[in-house]
């Protein structure tokens, strides 16, 4: 199993790349977390921003695979404790496909993008500004594979 963030945005702070790095070096080779950028489309005044997200959605849509479990990343998504994704990476490890976690760009994910993920979750119900949600992610999932495993790096 491979675990995967599809992220719009391309062209981040240095702190969110060097977050992510440091998550990311973290998770064994057995089960990698990887990154996929998506361009994000220029915002200027005046532009409408639907249009906007349906084109950054058919590029998200463009980098799946067709046999990856998709979970939209969404603030009115379910929200759910470090615990319950733990519990929910284990069940996406033993069905033996690949994770993807997406995360949309400035105005959210496309409706397209959102039909196609098997559940929509919800780091916060606080805005998060996307690098961040990117780093966040990157940790609580590793705070999970750790529950899995029994390290001691998350203690409640």
């Amino acid at each position: 199993m491979k675990l995967r963030i599809v992220a719009v945005g391309n062209r981040l702070p240095d702190w969110v790349n060097a977050g992510y790095a440091e998550y990311a070096r973290r998770f064994p080779p057995e089960l990698p977390l990887q990154l996929t950028e998506i361009r994000a489309e220029k915002r200027t005044p005046g532009q409408d921003p639907a249009g906007l997200v349906k084109r950054e959605g058919e590029r998200v849509l463009a980098a799946l695979g067709t046999r990856e479990t998709v979970i939209a990343l969404d603030e009115r998504g379910t929200q759910i404790g470090t615990r319950e994704l733990a519990e929910r990476l284990a069940r996406w490890r033993e069905s033996g496909t690949d994770t993807v976690f997406l995360i949309g760009g400035a105005d959210g994910l496309d409706q397209a993008v959102k039909a196609r993920a098997a559940e929509q979750i919800a780091l916060s119900r606080l805005t998060l500004p996307h690098g961040l949600a990117r780093v966040l992610l990157a940790e609580q999932l590793y705070r999970a594979l750790s529950l899995l495993l029994h390290h001691p790096y998350h203690r409640d």
